[in-house]
């Protein structure tokens, strides 16, 4: 497991139920999403979030945006087709 013990404090965001799907534009619309969340030290809520399941310990940052230090995000988008791509931020200042 890549994050190990740390699992349950790594905050997770799903800006989908937002904006929608955008198609060919989602993974860039993702892109600019997590570079803001980086710069301006805001993870962004996962809406309608109701209930945690407790096989996926993840910290899911529910119904509002938190602020909170972010020196690194990733950002997945799986499309269409299979056209997958994952991209890692970060930022500069905290090198």
């Amino acid at each position: 497991m890549i994050f190990g013990k740390r699992l349950p404090h790594v905050p997770v965001s799903s800006t989908k139920p937002i904006h929608g799907h955008g198609l060919g534009a989602a993974g860039a619309l993702e892109l600019v999403i997590t570079i803001r969340a980086v710069t301006e030290n805001i993870a962004p809520p996962t809406i309608n979030w109701n209930l945690a399941d407790e096989k996926c310990p993840v910290d899911a940052v529910p119904n509002e945006a938190r602020p909170m230090p972010i020196n690194t995000a990733l950002t997945n988008s799986f499309a269409f087709g299979g056209i997958n791509a994952t991209l890692v931020v970060r930022n500069a200042d905290a090198a």
